[in-house]
């Protein structure tokens, strides 16, 4: 922790001795602290957090173990097995900084290679180069999610403002923001019954002004597409600000960025903050329920829920994943711990992939990391897209979990017993970076192995 704070002060140009004095502590007290021979107490962060407005996850110990995990797995994949896990520790908690940039540099030279490897397999088909998203792009607009727990503050409160301004209500969306739509761009909603149209839940024809929103969506899911459009016609400046600020590096990952601020963005209006936790709570996170409420899908609720990261007001710290039959990772967002593997796939003893084989349930699973740490998940299989027979949709295993110990407030954990050891799945982040010897599943060996 001492370094962190260290890092803190040089990057607000502040002395220790002036750093003291706001904190209310001797200069001796922090050049201790600063050092690791005094720990770094509560009142003192909640000092640091008045005075400069400063997260106090930046001193967490979670988002030690999740860097000290990325950086294991970089190394092992660069075959550097000799590296200790004392060592990667020591390298996450001196040198932050150092550890974050070999991570990137590791994820710039994956993507190079993927990228070459792409190129020359179309090439080599003779197909024409066509615009496709970059490998990497992806991950680095999560990777700036991630950064940020998940939570974009001035999404919300642009949500929040413009929810009231517009007067709308929870559940009852759609009508409003169609109304505003209208009158203020001159866009005209109109739902297209065609299979083309069908394929994608909206289409703006910006020449006719008319936004078309597929048949098949709920009226909530019609009022997120209006949400998304409304982002790109009024926030605008906004959004460009973000992204600046994610220092991208390519268009695809600035185009890729734009789109999931959007998303999120609509989210956020749908599903305002204030009323969307209280509601959470009100309902021990029963996530049927509130799809009903605010009138949206299963998986909708679900990303929701893990962006609720307001300081001073947070939901519980949720990981969001889906996946689909292959094992293909469309999306994970974490706003906690909870380590993704960049690298050899995630577990099969995972409940996100039972799901597929028991459609409509709600499955949950304690499960058992290879650190010791214990997590309870949440998975259930989702089908979207066009309804009606012949027409083809889009099937998904989407995933919610927290830390074990948050587990209690939830609605599914009831008549489980939380403290019993035995009950959790020892699962892994993927084969090739797991040390698990003994697991029947196992589909590769695992870099980590000496």
């Amino acid at each position: 922790m001492g370094v962190r704070l260290q890092r803190l002060r040089e990057e607000r140009g502040i002395s220790q001795v002036a750093l003291a004095r706001a904190l209310s502590i001797s200069p001796s007290y922090l050049n201790q602290i600063e050092h690791n021979q005094r720990p770094l107490t509560v009142p003192i962060l909640l000092r640091i957090n008045a005075q400069f407005g400063v997260d106090v996850q930046v001193f967490s110990d979670d988002e030690e173990a999740q860097l000290i995990a990325e950086v294991r797995e970089v190394l092992a994949d660069a075959g550097m097995e000799s590296a200790s896990l004392a060592e990667a520790r020591s390298l996450a908690s001196n040198m932050p900084g150092i550890a974050r940039a070999v991570i990137e540099l590791h994820r710039r030279s994956r993507v190079s290679a993927e990228r070459a490897d792409t190129l020359a397999a179309r090439l080599g088909d003779g197909h024409k180069l066509a615009s496709f998203a970059l490998p990497g792009a992806h991950d680095e607009v999560r990777d700036y999610l991630n950064r940020r727990h998940n939570h974009v503050a001035e999404l919300d409160e642009m949500a929040e403002a413009i929810f009231r301004e517009s007067g709308l209500a929870v559940g009852g969306v759609a009508p409003r923001l169609s109304q505003r739509l209208h009158e203020r761009h001159g866009v005209r909603v109109l739902l297209a019954q065609d299979d083309e149209t069908a394929s994608k839940a909206r289409r703006f024809d910006a020449a006719t002004r008319v936004l078309l929103l597929a048949d098949h969506l709920r009226p909530g899911q019609q009022a997120f597409q209006m949400a998304v459009q409304l982002a790109y016609l009024e926030l605008n400046q906004l959004l460009d600000g973000l992204i600046r600020e994610g220092g991208f590096s390519s268009a695809e990952s600035m185009r890729l960025a734009r789109i999931g601020l959007a998303n999120y963005f609509a989210g956020a209006l749908v599903m305002p903050y204030a009323p969307f936790l209280q509601s959470a709570e009100e309902l021990s996170y029963d996530l049927d329920r509130l799809s009903n409420r605010f009138g949206v899908g299963f998986e909708a609720v679900c990303h929701r829920l893990s962006t609720l990261q307001r300081p001073g007001s947070p939901g519980l710290p949720f990981f969001f994943v889906r996946v689909d039959r292959a094992g293909n990772v469309s999306k994970r967002h974490s706003a906690a711990d909870f380590h993704f593997s960049r690298v050899g796939g995630s577990c099969p003893l995972w409940i996100v992939y039972e799901a597929f084989s028991q459609p409509e349930r709600v499955l949950t699973q304690i499960a058992g990391m290879p650190d010791g740490r214990n997590y309870f998940w949440i998975a259930r299989q989702v089908v979207s897209g066009p309804v009606g027979y012949g027409r083809q949709q889009k099937t998904f295993a989407v995933g919610l979990g927290c830390d074990l110990r948050h587990a209690h407030r939830l609605i599914y954990s009831r008549g489980l017993d939380l403290s019993d050891p035995g009950a959790a799945t020892p699962i892994g982040v993927g084969c090739k970076v797991c040390e698990r010897g003994d697991c029947p599943q196992r589909a590769s060996p695992s870099l980590l192995e000496r």
